[in-house]
């Protein structure tokens, strides 16, 4: 979760990239297809004889005190809806959160930077109004993102902290990267020497590792979902789209980023955890490139044919062991592609690399945090984000933070975040 936005910040609006994403935490997306059907559905835990989610205590939020009496035993639709997955309770108050600002933009509603003054902790809190969530479809979806991430510990993998609900709207909490996402890095620099190509493969494909030994695809792997920390190493996050999938389970669901996706993904399916080794392969050859090896298309059978036509020849000017590595990892046919952790460390490109994580955490990256002080650094990581784009959310009381210990903090929970119909996209 980058960058937050002031008003006081001139705003610098580069040529837009174009990206094609779904996932709840893009900064910027755009629909290319509906989501169809093919999430998990998962029982709630906790349930009573009747069926119903139990709850054992309440903490409504000020508009939820007329409903205290039924609630207790048999909450309404819009709370029991998002039971057990989004526990009821107040968002924070002044004493205890504060919001300092906006984040990002996204496709339901804003990211919010808050500090957790008890725990003097800056976390990102992405609020999603619950009437687009069941107007989208996406309810289960949307559960089974907070399901995936909470089994999800891994020093490469950005950390779920918490989630919850008010009457209107859910909560979902985690750690703040004020380092940014590695697109801002590759926007600066243009393109990465080898030996920083391997420190980023090797973190990013133990991540995958441990995402597909869970049985769990992630589906939008690309640079604007990797996180930096503050010491330049990586963080995948925004679980918007994955699912599990069981041992053998195929996927149909024409979903992501349309550069990164895999060709049987782009074509309909049957697809599984293969198509996210293809995406690490476009991702690191525009990391050593500079560019996409396909510039992206606007309609997913345009860029299928494309893809299907693309020659995937690396270039000589790289080494051979990385050109060896991408051309496992590009492979259209996924039954022979590069698709597992383990083949991925038996590659030459790693031959004397350990992918103990705490190994390859010991050193900061030297020119991530080198980029982090550039002058355009802050231009490259709004990339034409702006106030604007939030006129129809609350954005004044959202980032009005206290200028006296006394003036209370903006609460929300009886804000109507929602954004209008033209800035929806199809989810």
């Amino acid at each position: 979760m980058g960058i937050d936005i002031s008003r006081n910040r001139e705003r610098v609006r580069p040529v837009p990239q174009r990206r094609h994403s779904l996932g709840f935490l893009s900064n910027t997306v755009v629909s290319i297809t509906h989501r169809l059907g093919h999430s998990a559905v998962f029982s709630p835990s906790g349930s009573g004889q009747d069926g119903k989610p139990r709850v054992s205590k309440l903490l409504l939020p000020p508009e939820d005190n007329s409903e205290t009496s039924t609630t207790k035993t048999n909450p309404p639709n819009h709370i029991s809806d998002f039971l057990p997955e989004f526990p009821l309770q107040r968002f924070p108050g002044p004493d205890h959160f504060q919001v300092l600002g906006l984040i990002a933009k996204g496709s339901c509603g804003p990211i919010l930077k808050v500090k957790d003054i008890f725990k003097e902790k800056i976390y990102a809190v992405k609020v999603l109004p619950k009437s687009e969530i069941k107007k989208r479809g996406v309810l289960e979806q949307t559960k089974e993102e907070v399901i995936i991430q909470r089994q999800l510990k891994h020093p490469f993998i950005h950390n779920l902290q918490d989630c919850w609900q008010t009457k209107l709207h859910l909560f979902i909490m985690c750690d703040y990267c004020n380092t940014g996402d590695l697109y801002t890095y590759w926007l600066l620099k243009g393109k990465f020497g080898e030996e920083e190509v391997r420190l980023f493969a090797a973190e990013l494909g133990s991540a995958l590792g441990f995402l597909h030994d869970l049985g769990i695809i992630h589906r939008d792997v690309k640079m604007e979902n990797i996180l930096l920390s503050d010491q330049g190493h990586l963080r995948l996050s925004d679980f918007g789209l994955s699912r599990r999938l069981k041992r053998g389970g195929k996927a149909f669901t024409i979903c992501g980023t349309i550069q990164y996706m895999a060709p049987e993904v782009l074509g309909g399916g049957p697809y599984n955890h293969a198509a996210d080794w293809w995406s690490l392969g476009i991702l690191l050859f525009s990391l050593v490139m500079g560019v996409f090896p396909v510039p992206a298309e606007p309609e997913h059978n345009t860029m299928l044919n494309k893809v299907k036509d693309f020659p995937y020849n690396i270039p000589t000017t790289l080494g051979s062991a990385l050109i060896l590595l991408l051309t496992e990892l590009l492979c259209k046919n996924p039954a022979n592609r590069l698709r597992n952790l383990e083949s991925f460390k038996m590659q030459a490109f790693f031959r004397g690399t350990s992918f103990d994580c705490l190994i390859l955490q010991k050193t900061p990256v030297k020119s991530i945090l080198e980029l982090r002080t550039h002058s355009d650094w802050t231009a490259k990581a709004m990339r034409g984000l702006s106030l604007d784009d939030l006129d129809n959310f609350d954005c004044d009381r959202i980032l009005r933070s206290p200028t006296t210990p006394t003036e209370p903090s903006p609460s929300l929970a009886d804000m109507d975040l929602s954004p209008s119909t033209e800035q929806l996209c199809n989810a």
